[in-house]
């Protein structure tokens, strides 16, 4: 009769094979040095080559200043600017000249202050995006998104690097354990064929 408790134990062992496997990835979180060896949970242990590659890929597949620069001179972001430029040309002309140069706003007329607006707007537009490259530029060699990445994720606690990522493989993390179960009961179910056929 116990025989036929076997798929249910060999489940019983896939599940917390699997569990232990999973828990064995983040803990010990320190080194723990037994008889002959020392084990210590994988992340942990690999945190600080985890945050160099991520560094890397950060930097290199997922944020480029090539992208920040696109973006400057994409159309939506040229729509915003010349809303704001308008704006402000507006504001000059209107108020801060007439407070700074009373006597030369009083000769201006809408005419003048139409045509000032517009070569003001016009020479804007020729020197923005160079303004825009070379700020991009200086970003560019002022920030460096590899070693802010590899610092960051190197500082967090173990704890704090468990949690993130159980946050985004929770549901793979329990799949894996029931798949240990699963598996363990098919085998289980296999020995017991191959008993019962002896």
């Amino acid at each position: 009769m116990l025989v036929y408790s076997l798929p249910f134990i060999a489940a019983l062992t896939g599940w917390v094979t699997n569990f232990l496997a999973i828990k064995m990835l983040f803990h010990p979180r320190k080194k723990v040095n037994l008889l002959f060896f020392s084990i210590q949970g994988i992340f942990p242990k690999r945190q600080d080559v985890l945050a160099e590659r991520l560094g890397k890929i950060v930097s290199n597949d997922l944020f480029s200043f090539n992208d920040i620069k696109e973006r400057f001179t994409s159309t939506s972001s040229a729509i915003v600017i010349n809303t704001v430029l308008d704006e402000k040309l507006e504001d000059f002309l209107e108020i801060k000249l007439k407070a700074v140069f009373p006597m030369i706003a009083m000769f201006l007329n809408n005419e003048t202050k139409a045509k000032i607006k517009e070569t003001l707007h016009q020479e804007f537009q020729t020197i923005l995006p160079d303004i825009l490259a070379k700020y991009s530029d200086k970003l560019e060699k002022e920030i460096d998104i590899e070693a802010i990445v590899t610092r960051k994720v190197s500082a967090f606690s173990s704890d704090k690097l468990e949690q993130i990522l159980f946050s985004i493989m929770k549901k793979e993390f329990k799949f894996i354990e029931i798949l240990g179960g699963v598996l363990g009961f098919l085998i289980g179910i296999i020995q017991l064929l191959l008993i019962q056929l002896q």
